[in-house]
């Protein structure tokens, strides 16, 4: 019973710091420097002013991958934050697609000739 215990505790101290240290979302193509620190993992304020000093030279970032071409950062620091990587204002999409109507696919012109032709 005490090994249990003792097994359980160690698990929950070595899960909490993992935790803690977890990334937050952050819009890497609006944020601010302090802001993109604060929130993923193993970026500090220098990685942080780097990334926002290659958004204002070369534009905002296209994929996450993107950051690969920010020095010192590599894949294992993109793929420890990917979740936490955002691209675009997900709150402001959301609220437009909301009141936006529903897309229908895009259909070939060939099948629209055939849709079209079926209906007459």
């Amino acid at each position: 019973m005490f090994n249990k215990l003792v097994a359980i505790a160690l698990a929950l101290a070595l899960a909490v710091p993992g935790l803690l240290l977890a990334a937050t979302p952050v819009n890497i193509n609006q944020a601010d420097a302090a802001a993109i620190a604060k929130s993923l993992d193993g970026i500090g304020p220098s990685k942080a002013e780097a990334i926002v000093a290659w958004r204002e030279a070369h534009g905002p970032f296209k994929k996450a991958d993107d950051l690969n071409h920010v020095k010192g950062i590599g894949k294992a620091t993109i793929e420890r934050n990917r979740s936490a990587i955002l691209l675009t204002d997900e709150a402001a999409t959301a609220d437009a697609g909301a009141d936006a109507p529903a897309r229908t696919a895009h259909k070939s012109k060939k099948a629209a000739v055939a849709e079209a032709a079926a209906e007459k």
